[in-house]
């Protein structure tokens, strides 16, 4: 009787075990299976974190979060996204500071519709643990003027607006698989102009993560995961401002079965963060 009601409790949880869902699985370059504890080590020995997501993944947001708190129990850090842009800098700087509210951020900057649910308590954190936040990313106007009259319309710009932008003129390699793809997409009708309105806007996020880097930090920015898969985009130009600044790159992508990475993305980044395609989006 022992016997049967001890194979009926393993039994049990086997079961139980079997059935246990996971909304995600980390995958190293080369499609082996990873964990979450292997991007907190290698992070912690990195000088810049680039976490690349999909702006309405509530799983991805959620590890952003995870990754930044236990990031903070063992290294200073400073924080940036692509979703704050350069001229709402003081803003951001006044809300950190508490010299102004939410309210008061929410009517003096340019804030994603999404911004309460996913990226503010990410600058909250920042706000408790007195960390810098960096807002990373080109004003969209000048990236759309990039778009509409390509790279040189830059150039009239007023010195305080230049400020916002990486410094003039930025190197531009047409032929980076990414920028090849985009154009493709395109169907070539827009000519480079697209590859390189995204080209300023990769320019700008690496300028200003180098720029506000901090010795012994971990700088952790989170971005749009086209900004920095396959080692291209930010990762490409921060490379440029400083060839031995160690980089660690999460990519996400999303998949009907994620324990096995899809060979179409290997090698992406440093680790593949594959995310159950049905999990709930924030928009």
């Amino acid at each position: 009787m022992k016997n049967f009601l001890l194979t009926l409790m393993v039994f049990g949880a086997f079961l139980s075990f079997s059935q246990d869902k996971k909304s995600y699985q980390v995958f190293d370059k080369n499609g082996k299976k990873s964990s979450y504890e292997k991007i907190l080590k290698a992070g912690e020995k990195s000088d810049v974190i680039l976490f690349g997501e999909y702006h309405n993944n509530s799983v991805v947001h959620w590890l952003q979060l995870e990754l930044t708190k236990d990031l903070a129990k063992k290294k200073n850090l400073v924080l940036g996204a692509e979703m704050l842009e350069a001229d709402n800098q003081t803003q951001v700087n006044q809300y950190l500071n508490d010299e102004i509210n939410q309210k008061g951020l929410d009517s003096l900057a340019r804030l994603w519709n999404n911004y309460k649910t996913d990226y503010k308590p990410l600058v909250d954190f920042a706000k408790e643990k007195k960390f810098n936040f960096i807002a990373t990313n080109i004003p969209r106007r000048y990236a759309s003027m990039v778009f509409r009259k390509d790279l040189i319309a830059l150039d009239s710009l007023s010195s305080e607006e230049k400020s916002w932008i990486a410094p003039l003129p930025i190197e531009f390699d047409i032929n980076l698989p990414g920028y090849q793809s985009m154009m493709q997409m395109q169907g070539g009708h827009a000519g480079d102009k697209m590859p390189k309105a995204q080209a300023i806007k990769d320019a700008t996020m690496a300028y200003f993560i180098h720029k506000n880097r901090k010795e012994n930090s971990v700088f952790v920015h989170y971005n749009g995961t086209y900004h920095s898969d396959n080692y291209e985009g930010i990762n490409w130009y921060l490379k440029k401002l400083d060839a031995d600044v160690k980089i660690i790159t999460i990519a996400t992508v999303e998949q009907k079965d994620i324990q096995k990475l899809e060979i179409e993305h290997y090698n992406k980044a440093d680790f593949i963060l594959v995310i159950d395609e049905d999990v709930t989006k924030t928009y």
